[in-house]
């Protein structure tokens, strides 16, 4: 007995539909699917304060989007996935955003990307370095592309990721 062959035909990629008011991410939808891409090729796709707060909001968009079935989580351009934290914006208190406030608030990032109940999927291409490789590593899967580098930098200087890169 003999199966049938299905063939599948691709016409060509989905027609994303960007929406959102954001300066540091790019929220784009299509064919059930919400793609949230780190825009900060110049810095290698790092984040600061407003990049949390904004992949944060795009993710509870995703979240209640009943049209969305799956998130991809994306950093743009082929050089770096995200290499963490923006150390240009670094001080003493920690990582200041515009309002001149020292805080990072990757955890809630990270708390909230583990309680969706939707398949969270990290496509990585470069580097997925410190903060970045934690990212990556908090989504339920990860595709990496053949110049995918992942990797921690707190080793190097005897500290290591206190939060869910851990786990």
């Amino acid at each position: 007995m003999s199966r049938p062959t299905v063939t599948v035909e691709r016409t060509g990629l989905p027609d994303w539909e960007r929406s959102g008011d954001y300066g540091d991410i790019y929220y784009d939808v299509a064919e059930g699917i919400a793609k949230i891409t780190i825009a900060r090729p110049e810095v290698r796709n790092a984040f600061r304060p407003k990049t949390l707060f904004e992949l944060l909001d795009a993710f509870k968009r995703a979240h209640e989007d009943m049209t969305v079935g799956v998130i991809i989580l994306t950093g743009e351009g082929k050089e770096a996935f995200c290499s963490g934290g923006d150390q240009r914006i670094r001080g003493d208190g920690g990582y200041v955003g515009d309002d001149g406030v020292p805080r990072l608030n990757v955890l809630d990032l990270h708390r909230y990307m583990r309680s969706i109940p939707k398949p969270v999927i990290a496509m990585v291409a470069g580097y997925a370095i410190g903060g970045g490789n934690v990212l990556a590593t908090v989504c339920d899967l990860t595709y990496a592309a053949d110049n995918a580098w992942f990797g921690q930098t707190g080793p190097k200087v005897g500290s290591f990721d206190a939060g869910y890169g851990t786990m």
